[in-house]
C-alpha cells in the first residue's frame, strides 16, 4: 500500500524539499471529531430545504420518509468509511481511499472535482446561505449578499489557517449552539399553547408523491446531509482514528438524523404541509407563530451561527485531500507543505478558500448544491464499494473496525447512490452536466501533470 504520509503523532519540522515527508499533528479528540461530523452537516439544510421537500411529496408520511432514507444512505456511507478511516488513517480521506482501490488516475478526478464543485461548492453554497440570511437581520441588496458571502469564507478560511486547534475548537463551539438553536425550536413547538396554525391558500403542488418527485425530494435532503463524510480527511489528525472514527461517525450521524426530524416535526406543529411548500424560509416562519417577531430574529441568528459551524468544518476539512494529492505528486507542490507556525496545510487552505470565493460570487443556491450532489455522489459510491475492493485485495490490511451488514451496507449504499446520480441527471440536466463537465476536465490535466513531472503515467 502507498503510504506517502506518516500517521506519527509529531509534526516533522527538518523536511526539505516539496516532496519530503511531513506529517500533520493528531490534535483532534472525540469531541471534536464528533463535532466535525454533526457541524458540517448541520448548515442551512434542515432550515431551507424542507420547503423543498414540501414541494415534491404528497404527504406527511412521505415528508418524513425522505429525511429517513437520506439519514439511513448518510449513515450507511458513513459506516463504510469508518472502515476505511480505522485502516487508513491518513490525511485526505476519500481520495486517499479511491487511490488505494482504483488508482491514482480515479483518486485525482476526485481531488480535481473537489476543487472545481465538490467540496469547494459546498463552501460557496453554504456562504451563499449565509448571505441571504444575513439580509433577515440587515437590508442588504444581492450584491451585498454576495460581497457578505464571499467575507464569510475568508474568515473562516483565515481562522483553519491558523491551527487545527483552533479550527476544531470553532467547531465544537458552533456545533453545541446550533443543536442547543433546534433544541429550543422544537421545544417551543411542544410546550407552546394557542399557536395559530397557518393556512395555505395554494393546493399541494405535488398531491400524490411519485418515484420521480421523491428521487428530487431526495436531492434536497441530500444535501442537508452533505458533510457526513469530512471527518475522513482529517484521520491523519485523529486521536486514536481505530478507535475514535467509527464512534464519531455513528454518534454525528445519528445525531443529526434525531435533530432533522425532531424539527420537521416541530414545524408541523404550525405549518401543516401546503404552507411549508408555500413558505420558503420555513423555520423563520414556524418560530414567528411560535414566539412572535423575536421568534423570526432567533431563527436568523442561529441559521447563521449553524451555517458558519458547517462553512468551518467544510473548509477545515478538505484541503487535506490537495495535501494527499501533493504528495502523490499529481497536484500543486505548495499544497502539500505545512505552515512552519501553525502545522496546517495553509497554502492549500488558502487556494480552496480563494476558488469557493469565485462560486459564491457566481452561483446561486440550488445551482450549487445540483452540482455537489451530483458530482460527489458519484464518488461516494465508488468510496462505498472500495471496501469490498480492499478486503478482496488487501485481506492482510489491519481493520479495527468493520462494517456491519458487510457486503449488503457498502454495496446497498453504491446502488442507491448511483440511483441518485441517475434521477438527478433527468430531473436536472443541465446542473448535472456542468457538475460532470467540470470532474472530466481533470482527465487531460491528470496526463498532463504527469508528463510534466516525468512520472510514470500508469500508478
Amino acid at each position: 500500500m502507498q503510504n506517502p504520509v506518516s500517521t506519527s503523532n509529531e509534526t516533522q519540522s527538518a523536511a526539505s524539499g516539496p516532496h519530503a515527508v511531513v506529517t500533520l499533528p493528531r490534535a483532534v479528540g472525540y469531541l471534536g471529531s464528533t463535532a466535525i461530523v454533526v457541524g458540517t452537516i448541520i448548515g442551512s439544510g434542515v432550515f431551507l430545504v424542507p420547503h423543498n421537500v414540501a414541494l415534491r411529496v404528497g404527504s406527511v408520511r412521505s415528508l418524513f420518509l425522505v429525511w429517513i432514507v437520506g439519514g439511513a444512505l448518510s449513515l450507511a456511507g458513513a459506516l463504510s468509511l469508518a472502515e476505511l478511516g480505522a485502516a487508513i488513517p491518513e490525511a485526505g480521506g476519500v481520495y486517499v481511499y479511491l487511490r488505494e482501490a482504483y488508482g491514482k488516475v480515479v483518486a485525482f478526478l476526485y481531488g480535481w472535482g473537489m476543487l472545481l464543485v465538490i467540496h469547494s461548492g459546498s463552501a460557496a453554497t453554504l456562504a451563499v446561505a449565509f448571505g441571504i440570511y444575513s439580509s433577515s437581520l440587515l437590508p442588504l441588496t444581492p450584491g451585498e449578499q454576495k460581497l457578505v458571502a464571499s467575507g464569510v469564507i475568508a474568515v473562516v478560511t483565515l481562522i483553519n489557517m491558523m491551527g487545527v486547534r483552533g479550527g476544531a475548537a470553532v467547531q465544537t463551539l458552533f456545533t453545541f449552539a446550533k443543536l442547543g438553536g433546534l433544541a429550543i425550536i422544537v421545544g417551543f413547538a411542544i410546550f407552546a399553547r394557542h399557536v395559530a396554525t397557518a393556512a395555505s391558500a395554494i393546493p399541494l403542488p405535488t398531491p400524490h408523491t411519485t418515484f420521480n418527485s421523491f428521487g428530487v425530494a431526495l436531492i434536497g435532503v441530500l444535501w442537508a446531509y452533505e458533510g457526513w463524510h469530512m471527518l475522513s480527511y482529517t484521520a491523519g489528525e485523529v486521536k486514536d482514528p481505530a478507535r475514535v472514527l467509527p464512534r464519531s461517525y455513528l454518534f454525528g450521524t445519528l445525531t443529526v438524523v434525531a435533530a432533522y426530524l425532531a424539527a420537521n416535526a416541530a414545524y408541523l406543529r404550525v405549518l401543516p404541509l401546503p404552507a411549508m411548500a408555500e413558505y420558503q424560509k420555513v423555520a423563520a416562519e414556524a418560530m414567528q407563530r411560535l414566539a412572535g417577531a423575536w421568534g423570526s430574529v432567533f431563527v436568523s441568528v442561529l441559521i447563521l451561527c449553524s451555517i458558519f459551524g458547517a462553512l468551518n468544518g467544510t473548509i477545515l476539512t478538505g484541503p487535506r485531500a490537495y495535501f494527499a494529492m501533493s504528495r502523490d505528486r499529481v497536484f500543486f507542490d505548495f499544497a502539500g507543505r505545512i505552515h512552519a507556525r501553525y502545522a496546517t496545510p495553509a497554502l492549500a487552505i488558502l487556494l480552496q478558500g480563494a476558488w469557493s470565493i469565485v462560486l459564491a460570487a457566481s452561483g446561486s443556491y440550488e445551482q450549487l448544491y445540483t452540482y455537489v450532489i451530483f458530482a460527489g455522489w458519484l464518488f461516494y459510491a465508488a468510496a462505498a464499494l472500495a471496501v469490498v475492493i480492499l478486503r478482496r485485495r488487501q485481506p492482510e490490511l489491519s481493520r479495527p473496525y468493520k462494517v456491519w451488514g458487510y457486503p449488503v451496507v457498502p454495496v446497498l449504499f453504491a446502488l442507491a447512490a448511483l440511483t441518485i446520480v441517475t434521477n438527478t441527471l433527468i430531473s436536472k440536466p443541465r446542473e448535472s452536466a456542468i457538475g460532470l463537465a467540470f470532474v472530466l476536465t481533470g482527465i487531460p490535466i491528470f496526463f498532463l501533470w504527469r508528463k510534466l513531472k516525468k512520472l510514470p503515467i500508469v500508478n
